[in-house]
């Protein structure tokens, strides 16, 4: 691990009802502890509870962020969409962006591009998701698919203070399949080398996401150059995701 912020990032996708908040207790007042004050904990519900996510949020250290947004910025006839300054509206902060399940809906490095560059015009803090299939991993192209998914993603894009990465190996999410350590660390290297050289980022963020875990977890913290976790599930129980934040710092 860094010994700078460590960043874990819930992501709720599509699984969330207005009681679940309630759950976030136990959450809140971890994030309160002087012990813990190095924890940046991010919850990224669906659009419907972000404000109230807000809300609750204020009780402890901890922000909130969307699961993604419409590429076209402010208002409009977008049947159905979400733009970035409707999501600033609600007091949320951060926004993820270019998760692999969006992209296998039509997500393209050009509207992730735009979405981005919304996304900045609000001053939303952004955790822009990359990694390759099982597929370009088997074809030996992953390096090949990540500097191009960064690339074409940060296009003209002149601020990266507010980004954070999110390598997530496509294979991974959801699965339980996990990368070797020494692998995860490589494409970390990789990409904070393409971030520092071509686009002179000093200090770039990249957290790792792929079926992170309670269990996992004392493994993953020993990769050297990671700044963090996108958690899915295991982020839907407070006592897990707890574990998780606790066994990192700790």
């Amino acid at each position: 691990m860094t010994n700078n912020k460590i960043y874990f990032i819930a992501n709720w996708k599509m699984n969330a009802y207005s009681s679940l908040i309630n759950r976030l207790n136990k959450v809140i007042n971890l994030s309160k502890k002087k012990k813990f004050k190095k924890a940046g904990i991010i919850y990224c519900p669906p659009f419907t509870l972000l404000e109230q996510f807000v809300k609750i949020s204020k009780r402890g250290n901890i922000d909130v962020g969307a699961q993604d947004c419409f590429y076209e910025s402010g208002f409009g006839p977008y049947t159905g969409n979400v733009s970035t300054k409707m999501i600033k509206l609600t007091g949320a902060r951060y926004i993820i962006l270019g998760h692999s399940e969006k992209r296998t809906i039509g997500d393209n490095n050009n509207i992730i591009n735009k979405k981005i560059k919304s996304s900045i015009n609000e001053k939303l803090k952004i955790i822009f998701c990359i990694g390759e299939s099982y597929k370009e991993k088997k074809q030996k192209k992953t390096y090949q698919v990540i500097k191009n998914q960064i690339i074409h993603g940060l296009k003209n894009i002149k601020k990266y203070n507010d980004i954070i990465i999110a390598y997530e190996p496509v294979w991974s999410i959801g699965t339980g399949l996990m990368p070797k350590n020494y692998e995860i660390f490589q494409k970390i290297d990789f990409i904070k080398t393409i971030l520092r050289k071509k686009f002179k980022f000093n200090t770039p963020k990249v957290i790792y996401g792929g079926s992170v875990n309670s269990k996992n977890i004392n493994n993953l913290k020993k990769i050297k150059n990671v700044d963090g976790f996108l958690i899915g599930g295991a982020s839907l129980n407070q006592n897990k995701f707890i574990d998780i934040v606790k066994k990192t710092i700790i």
